[in-house]
C-alpha cells in the first residue's frame, strides 16, 4: 500500500505512520496483510443494502474494514495528501460527498447510459471526484472499485475483474486528479471487456 503525506495523525501509533488497528499490529507489512485478508473475507459476503447515497457508501467502507479499524465507515478527520497533492480538507468531505452522490442520483446512477463509452465517461467523472475528496483515511481505492462495479451492474455492464490492471488504474486515478479523465475512461472500458 502506498503511504500518505499527513499532518500529525492521531490515528497512528505514536512515532510511526502505522494506523492503529484492532489487531494491535505495529508493522506496516503485517497490517497491510491483515487488512487485505479482512477485506477479502468481507468481500465474500453480501454488501450492505442501500440507495447508493453517501450513507450507503460509508456503510460499504464499514463493511470492508470493520474488522481492522474502529473508524471504519467514518469520514477522514485529518488533512492528507499523496505525492504532494492534497485531498479535500476534512471539514468539507461530507458536503462534497453528499453533492457527488446527489448528482449521481440525478443521473439515475448511470442506468440510462446508451453504451459502454458513455457509461465510462460518466463513471470516470464520478470516481475521479470521489478520489479527489478521498473521504476515508484508508481503503478509498477499494471502495471506489466497489462503487464502480455496482454502477456497472446498474447499467447492465459486467465488470471483468481479470481486466483490471492495478498499476494502470492507479496511474489513471493520478491523471484524473490532475484533470485528465481520459486514462480512467479507457481503464473502465477495458474492465467492461
Amino acid at each position: 500500500m502506498s503511504r500518505y503525506d499527513v499532518a500529525e495523525d492521531p490515528l497512528c501509533y505514536p512515532g510511526t505512520s502505522v494506523l492503529i488497528n484492532k489487531a494491535g499490529l505495529t508493522s506496516q507489512d503485517e497490517l497491510d496483510q491483515f487488512e487485505q485478508l479482512m477485506f477479502l473475507t468481507r468481500s465474500e459476503e453480501p454488501l450492505p443494502e442501500g440507495t447508493l447515497d453517501y450513507g450507503h457508501y460509508r456503510a460499504i467502507h464499514h463493511h470492508f474494514f470493520q474488522d481492522v479499524y474502529t473508524w471504519a465507515g467514518q469520514a477522514r478527520q485529518i488533512r492528507t495528501a499523496k505525492g504532494g497533492n492534497w485531498f479535500c480538507f476534512p471539514e468539507y468531505i461530507d458536503r462534497a460527498m453528499s453533492r457527488i452522490f446527489r448528482d449521481l442520483a440525478d443521473e439515475g446512477h448511470l442506468a440510462n447510459t446508451s453504451n459502454v463509452h458513455d457509461f465510462a465517461a460518466r463513471a470516470a467523472h464520478y470516481i475521479a471526484e470521489i478520489n479527489a475528496v478521498h473521504p476515508f483515511r484508508e481503503g478509498n481505492g477499494r471502495c471506489q472499485l466497489t462503487l464502480l462495479d455496482i454502477l456497472m451492474q446498474v447499467a447492465g455492464i459486467e465488470m471483468i475483474e481479470d481486466n483490471i490492471n492495478e498499476q494502470e488504474f492507479m496511474e489513471a486515478m493520478i491523471a484524473s486528479f490532475a484533470g485528465n479523465e481520459t486514462p480512467l475512461v479507457n481503464a473502465i472500458i477495458k474492465m467492461a471487456g
